[in-house]
């Protein structure tokens, strides 16, 4: 594909006001510097630098074991679960090291949602799926959860489609269904920030417009960090896009300059797909 089908894409975005708001106060929600991370002796990832803003879309985009999904559970600290992990550098979440002693990490995740690539709801009601979060919390009152699960449902764009059958198995819906549950669960415990790894990269066309048109409107409340190999979608729901290669960060900007006026030869020969 090329550049100025790219351009074409951007364009439509604007038609449809879907481009990032003007505005000249940005606040950083992540401050990424110096990153560096190990899996026992191999090393995945190198001198990583980047900022991403509150409120705002960053797609990460590159070829297959770039390190993508790897610096998206950095974010959250889900790397901590396997052994022989390590890293340096700092990663700053409102100007908080998340990797200091004593940082309580449930809270964290609580913070920082995430939603895999393949839906994986619980074989639960649709209901409990969704409030699965704050009852693990600890909250019991059936009132605040039925209030906690409608919202959650109306904001993945759901409810409409369930609200009749919300004692149902969550593993009676559609793929696409299944994976707003997903979102509609992680939004349960009241998130800042979203992780999104390929959440549509094994739905249809309807269901992935779907899942595109929720990130927009999601990102009024949330930020959202998407890990995608899909080009034209990076292009489509994005402010900002960071391309991953060989571990390394290539190249960020604004998603609309590096599509169609990338300043790295490496960034256009991989969004105009001559490698990768």
């Amino acid at each position: 594909m090329s550049t100025l089908s790219y351009s074409a894409i951007i364009s439509e975005r604007t038609l449809h006001g879907r481009q990032p708001a003007a505005d000249a106060t940005v606040v950083n929600k992540f401050d990424v510097q110096n990153l560096k991370f190990w899996y026992g002796d191999r090393q995945t990832l190198f001198d990583i630098n980047l900022q991403i803003p509150e409120r705002s879309v960053l797609a990460l985009i590159g070829p297959s074991g770039c390190g993508k999904s790897t610096f998206l559970r950095v974010l959250n600290r889900m790397n901590d679960l396997i052994d022989g992990t390590r890293h340096t550098g700092q990663v700053l979440l409102d100007g908080q090291e998340i990797y200091r002693r004593g940082i309580d990490l449930a809270d964290l995740r609580r913070r920082i949602g995430i939603v895999f690539q393949k839906s994986n709801p619980f074989p639960k009601s649709i209901f409990e799926n969704v409030v699965f979060g704050p009852r693990v919390a600890g909250l019991r009152n059936r009132a605040m959860l039925a209030e906690i699960c409608e919202r959650c449902l109306k904001r993945a764009a759901l409810w409409d489609e369930v609200k009749d059958r919300l004692s149902g198995s969550a593993l009676d819906l559609s793929g696409g269904q299944q994976q707003r549950l997903c979102i509609a669960r992680a939004l349960a415990t009241d998130p800042e920030v979203l992780l999104m790894d390929e959440p549509a990269s094994a739905l249809d066309p309807a269901s992935t417009q779907h899942i595109e048109d929720l990130i927009f409107e999601l990102k009024r409340q949330y930020t959202i960090i998407i890990v995608t190999h899909n080009m034209q979608q990076a292009a489509r729901v994005s402010d900002q896009t960071a391309f991953f290669f060989q571990g390394s960060l290539v190249e960020v900007g604004p998603t609309d300059l590096l599509f169609t006026r990338p300043v790295q030869k490496k960034t256009e020969d991989y969004i105009t797909g001559r490698f990768g």
